[in-house]
């Protein structure tokens, strides 16, 4: 779930923000008036957005920024010269804001996030158990033993297969080993 986290250095004009993202469906909406407390709600949560002045308390917008987790965004609200002097790699909108730019930005910028966070989500293999890393030990083997291949080979020759074949590595190892198995019989 996406989080969104309002630091600026008065927190009535965060708790103001807050309201009014509140009012067009945003739930889980935090207002904090420092940079070090934005960064402790952010790590509660895997991803989200992180709204903020050009200065706080605490730390400039940049030092936020290089904090921040991962699977964050940051979108930072700021004077005409703030915004001019963050360049092109920050999101920023001008104050005073307008209440369509921010809502739609903030759509934006969440669905950004959520994007990121699916895609290396998706990146990470599931991790094979004891059982189906036995089945590609095992099917190694024997081809390193009945075909003289080295271990790495053996290795790329269950790949490949896997690959060709459009199956996993341990469906490929299961197969081998069915194979080698029926010849011995």
């Amino acid at each position: 779930m996406s989080v969104i986290i309002v630091a600026l250095p008065k927190i009535e004009d965060a708790k103001r923000v807050r309201r009014v993202l509140l009012s067009h469906g945003y739930d889980n909406v935090v207002p904090c008036g420092t940079g070090a407390a934005a960064l402790m709600e952010a790590n509660n949560e895997n991803r989200g957005l992180i709204i903020c002045a050009a200065r706080l308390p605490d730390m400039h917008y940049s030092e936020l920024l290089e904090y921040m987790p991962r699977f964050y965004e940051l979108l930072l609200l700021g004077s005409g010269s703030a915004v001019s002097d963050a360049g092109g790699d920050v999101m920023a909108l001008t104050m005073p804001l307008k209440i369509h730019d921010l809502i739609n930005t903030v759509e934006m910028l969440l669905a950004q996030a959520d994007r990121r966070y699916k895609k290396e989500k998706k990146k990470k293999p599931p991790a094979r158990n004891e059982r189906d890393e036995n089945y590609i030990r095992n099917a190694k083997y024997l081809l390193m033993e009945r075909n003289h291949l080295t271990e790495e080979a053996a290795y790329r020759y269950i790949q490949k297969r896997s690959m060709d074949n459009g199956t996993n590595m341990v469906e490929t190892a299961q197969m081998i080993l069915m194979l080698i198995w029926d010849e011995t019989d």
